[in-house]
């Protein structure tokens, strides 16, 4: 078969001969293809300011590591869980911490789920009274009686007080609640204004050192569990499910790395509280570390797992659940498989690099 070659076949010719001249003339290395990177994930992060298990976000966000998994936080601030729950539903946020008690309150109103642990508050939520009276209340409760219980409703630190009266067979209705911020409640104790109160550190602290007040008894005293939640909304996990794992990851690095190098962490520490406005003392730090367990990974994982049935999660959370039906703040008390989900707990778990970044300080022994 013979080869048909017109004009084309001539014109094409030459203009191979053009480009080929073209490459001799052009440099020996081209430079290289300026591809741009891919924008970071915009994530909204929620928090309360001045609270041991918000300084992870800090720790981060200094050490710039949110860069390193792509995301781009920016943060909402609230000062309490109600607040902060209630703007979920404008989408003001995506995932964040909080107590115990909102992050139940936002999965009943809100749909919010609790995907892990922030810390164990048990021992920081506390009833606390003026140090003059703590030995004789403390050798009879009964005296409790018919005064007034200053106290942030809705809130670990109402849970842990109602634990308290019922361990020494008080009724909440044998104390008057007077629902107050945590701030007013400092204030009112400093200028004597009140004597028995609910609350949480490092506000404890605070008026352990500005106004002579003592424990008088804790959630973990009257076998009261009281966890942090880390939360999300849900229509947010379920679009992004990888930015909700990289979240947790950047959280559980901030822990390893505390835990490594304490005396930085409490440095931090400090620096975070004050500014949030919480002037903390080197004590009230040495305290929050010592007093409040956190989770690693593997932790997390376990005390989520429900291979056996419902989870050491699950029990802990129906049982504040149920607390809250009882005082009225929710109808009844939302099924705890329908909001704790440890499917982007998993995931972290299950990605090699995703795992190796959120545990890399994990073990690690801490500098003498």
């Amino acid at each position: 078969m013979t080869e048909i070659r017109g004009n084309g076949y001539r014109a094409g010719r030459r203009l191979a001969w053009l480009l080929a001249g073209a490459l001799a003339l052009a440099p020996a290395v081209a430079p290289p293809l300026q591809v741009r990177a891919a924008e970071p994930e915009r994530i909204g992060v929620s928090y309360q300011p001045s609270l041991y298990w918000a300084l992870p976000f800090y720790i981060a966000t200094q050490k710039g590591w949110w860069k390193e998994v792509d995301l781009e936080p920016t943060f909402a601030v609230f000062p309490a869980g109600a607040p902060q729950v209630a703007a979920a539903q404008a989408g003001s946020w995506d995932v964040g911490g909080t107590g115990s008690v909102p992050a139940i309150l936002g999965a009943a109103r809100f749909g919010l789920l609790t995907i892990g642990l922030t810390n164990d508050e048990s021992k920081t939520n506390a009833l606390m009274v003026r140090a003059a009276r703590h030995d004789a209340i403390l050798k009879d409760p009964k005296q409790l009686a018919g005064q007034k219980l200053l106290v942030t409703t809705n809130s670990t630190a109402d849970y842990a007080a109602r634990a308290c009266l019922r361990k020494w067979g008080l009724g909440p209705r044998e104390m008057r609640f007077v629902n107050l911020g945590q701030a007013q409640i400092i204030s009112a104790m400093i200028a004597d204004a009140g004597e028995v109160v609910g609350v949480w550190a490092p506000n404890t602290y605070t008026l352990e050192e500005k106004a002579s007040a003592q424990v008088l008894c804790s959630g973990a005293d009257a076998d009261a569990m009281v966890p942090g939640a880390l939360i999300t909304r849900a229509d947010f996990a379920k679009a992004h499910p990888d930015a909700v794992a990289k979240f947790l990851a950047v959280y559980l690095r901030g822990w390893g790395w505390a835990k490594a190098n304490p005396k930085e962490a409490h440095d931090m520490a400090k620096r975070f509280y004050a500014e949030g406005g919480v002037e903390a003392s080197d004590h009230a730090i040495d305290q929050e570390f010592a007093l409040r367990p956190t989770y690693a990974l593997d932790a997390q994982l376990k005390a989520m797992a429900r291979a056996d049935g419902p989870s050491q999660v699950d029990g802990w959370f129906s049982r504040i659940g149920t607390f809250m039906a009882e005082v009225g703040t929710i109808a009844q008390a939302p099924d705890a498989k329908g909001y704790i989900d440890d499917a982007f707990m998993k995931r972290v778990a299950a990605d090699p690099k995703l795992r190796a970044f959120a545990t890399e300080f994990d073990g690690v022994a801490a500098p003498h």
